[in-house]
């Protein structure tokens, strides 16, 4: 293995996230923007020279054929997901897929399919997993040193202008606060506890029937998560793990770079993890490493979780009668 092998990163669809991506690979290690693309020549362009890309494409086609690239990260719309990544795939291309992974677990169990078919690695990049203090609540739960996870109550909501030309509110496209940000929340239960036994969900819905607000409550044998997702208030964001011995608060917006709040025998302390980037280095730096070892599937974020992932997003849907 050559551990400073450089990685050529391609970028398709180049919005917000890609914009995030791109400035964090500058975090990273031995890789190389070599191409970007959009469906907007001059989109295309602009991002290109922002990031000083190689290359810049008018079409995602002409990226995937493009020998220089070794990885794509997809940053389209939530329901071409899976369009774009086989895409990639088929061309041999590595596919980091923005979360999340598609619109339904056929969606994703396809994608996975013609990954193996192949030979390819595939991963979804739900980026949280990688973060640093994200990292350290696990190891918590996972060596139980404050004894067993009791209790969990996870938040994500802002408000933003209701407009069915955003992406964000699109239903067909995805949109709504479930899939957009309820997976946040949803990841939490899923990343500590598993699997719930039961789920009950309600929801309230915008006029052109994407979903504004998802109350959900996840039932363990030991344990219960309490979930919600609002496109409709401003909500604190955070993630609270109760356990026996102690309360690990994961500090506002608890999705991206926070501070861990361990409140044991009525002290407390902040924890600090000294983020230098946005974050997306992390999931990035993984990916770049899995490829140079010629691995296909991810240890930390498998094709089992993202399956279990998208299966209860599934799951959700059907409890709140939503349907894409």
């Amino acid at each position: 293995m050559n551990n400073s092998k450089i990685i050529n990163w391609g970028i398709i669809g180049l919005g917000k996230i890609a914009d995030r991506f791109a400035t964090d690979l500058t975090n990273v290690k031995h890789v190389n923007l070599a191409a970007v693309a959009s469906r907007s020549e001059e989109r295309a362009n602009e991002f290109a020279k922002q990031f000083s890309a190689d290359k810049a494409y008018d079409s995602y086609l002409k990226l995937a054929k493009d020998p220089n690239v070794d990885a794509v990260y997809i940053a389209t719309p939530h329901s071409f997901h899976k369009e774009h990544s086989i895409l990639c795939l088929k061309h041999k291309k590595a596919v980091l897929c923005e979360k999340p992974f598609a619109m339904n677990l056929e969606e994703v169990n396809e994608m996975i399919a013609v990954a193996k078919e192949n030979d390819v690695l595939l991963m979804e990049a739900l980026w949280t997993y990688f973060l640093p203090h994200y990292r350290f609540v696990l190891d918590m739960y996972k060596t139980k040193k404050y004894g067993d996870l009791i209790d969990l109550k996870a938040d994500f909501g802002f408000v933003t202008p209701y407009n069915t030309d955003s992406r964000v509110f699109k239903k067909e496209v995805g949109g709504g606060s479930l899939l957009d940000i309820g997976i946040y929340p949803i990841f939490a239960a899923l990343s500590t506890l598993g699997s719930p036994s039961k789920i009950e969900a309600k929801a309230e819905f915008f006029e052109n029937g994407a979903d504004a607000v998802c109350d959900m409550i996840f039932s363990y044998e030991k344990a219960k998560a309490y979930l919600k997702s609002t496109l409709l208030e401003e909500t604190p964001t955070e993630a609270i793990f109760t356990f026996e011995k102690a309360k690990l608060v994961i500090n506002t917006r608890f999705h991206e770079p926070s501070t861990v709040t361990v409140i044991q025998n009525n002290n407390s302390e902040t924890l600090n993890f000294n983020y230098r980037s946005i974050g997306y280095n992390f999931e990035a730096d993984h990916f770049s490493k899995l490829l140079r070892e010629g691995k296909k599937e991810s240890t930390i974020m498998s094709f089992d979780f993202s399956r279990k992932l998208i299966k209860t997003l599934d799951d959700v849907r059907t409890k709140i009668d939503l349907e894409y």
